[in-house]
């Protein structure tokens, strides 16, 4: 009877832990812990994420190398996503479904990812954005993605206004940004800046593939402002800064972080360092590129890409903006503790607040508020040089439900 008692007793344990098993979350076993990394390893948006993808998979390496987190090692699965929305899709799908990846860190390109959003929510899995500012995808809130590391759009629209007032003493400031969801999000932000500085903002919404942009640089040059903010992508920019130039306009231009993936790329573009002569440049770093704050970034890169790093152009422009988001997907999986599930990490990631000593502010998440950076520093550009101006400006919008 005993004998009978005891193996009932162990097929209850066996029922028992296999239940728990099959109740586990995909992606985690006893020592690793699956994580899908995605953004633009190829294509003509390859500068977007490229050097970024190698910045979070050397720090997600150094995390393994320290012993992992609470006793597993991270296992990464990489996709190229192309910065392309199909693309973006397909590999979340496939990380999901086929890899059955345990959380998503990706995507370097905003309109790419807020195509995300529904199956994301769909299927339950938590995303943690790469640089992508991915506003259409974080407002309004949604409980399972994060993003915003580098900057939102309605950051980087803020800031300048706030930049372009304070440091640069604009009361009328030109503003062009794109004629889409991405021009908006800026716009939105830069308005409500606008209003509660009490300045007047001049708007020429352009479409991201315009060819010849003499029309609304006419437009603001008659608007005659103290100071021109640029929000576009980097493309516009080049003919932006050119036309300027050729008609003569002399004031500050201000150029938003999205236009400066390749300042080298830029200058030989516009074909004149003339024009750079009163120009800034939008950073979103604590520090110069390559400046002190950030040595440790770029010894790191040395380190783990040495081949690479001896390449002219690396590592490129946005590489140590990699780091923050894994960094946040490494805190919150040690928040959640050695049992870990998904709703565990979900809310340690909505909690996430530390100084990543990379980004020009905290990074900072909270149940209401799932964009992680608002702050951004400012670089006089001459067309070669960068010459950092003092404090960080942050902006002031904030999401109110509707």
């Amino acid at each position: 009877m005993k004998h009978i008692k005891s193996l009932v007793a162990l097929a209850a344990c066996s029922v028992a832990f296999g239940a728990a098993q099959a109740q586990q979350d995909p992606g985690l076993t006893d020592k690793t812990i699956k994580i899908g990394l995605f953004g633009p390893l190829s294509g003509n948006s390859m500068a977007y994420g490229f050097d970024v993808m190698n910045a979070a998979k050397m720090y997600y390496d150094k995390i393994n190398k320290e012993g992992g987190v609470n006793g597993r090692k991270i296992e990464l699965v990489i996709e190229d996503d192309r910065c392309n929305a199909n693309d973006l899709l397909a590999a979340v799908k496939k990380l999901t479904e086929q890899d059955k990846v345990f959380a998503l860190n990706g995507g370097s390109c905003s309109s790419a990812v807020v195509g995300a959003r529904e199956y994301v929510e769909r299927a339950q899995i938590p995303f943690v954005m790469l640089n992508a500012s991915g506003d259409g995808a974080l407002y309004p809130p949604s409980k399972y993605i994060y993003g915003a590391f580098s900057i939102s759009q309605r950051a980087v629209g803020g800031s300048m206004v706030q930049f372009a007032a304070e440091h640069l003493k604009g009361k009328k400031i030109g503003y062009i940004n794109h004629d889409d969801a991405y021009g908006g999000w800026n716009l939105e932000a830069a308005e409500f800046q606008a209003k509660k500085l009490g300045v007047d903002l001049q708007v020429q919404s352009i479409n991201p593939n315009l060819t010849d942009v003499t029309a609304p640089m006419l437009k603001i040059r008659a608007s005659n402002p103290d100071v021109l903010v640029i929000t576009t992508y980097a493309r516009p920019v080049s003919l932006l800064v050119k036309k300027a130039h050729e008609l003569g306009f002399n004031k500050p231009i201000v150029i938003g972080v999205n236009g400066t993936a390749d300042l080298k790329q830029l200058v030989e573009n516009v074909g004149n360092k003339e024009a750079f002569k009163n120009v800034y440049i939008q950073e979103v770093l604590a520090d110069v590129p390559g400046g002190p704050k950030l040595k440790w970034v770029y010894d790191m890169y040395k380190e783990y890409y040495p081949d690479l790093a001896s390449k002219p152009g690396y590592p490129q422009t946005y590489m140590p903006y990699g780091i923050p988001p894994a960094m946040t997907v490494v805190n919150a999986l040690k928040a959640a503790g050695p049992a870990l599930t998904r709703e565990k990490f979900l809310t340690a990631l909505s909690k996430t607040k530390f100084d990543s000593t990379i980004m020009a502010g905290p990074i900072e998440l909270t149940p209401t508020d799932h964009a992680g950076q608002k702050a951004a520093i400012y670089l006089k550009f001459d067309g070669e040089n960068k010459t950092l101006v003092p404090g960080t400006y942050r902006s002031q919008w904030t999401y109110e439900p509707k």
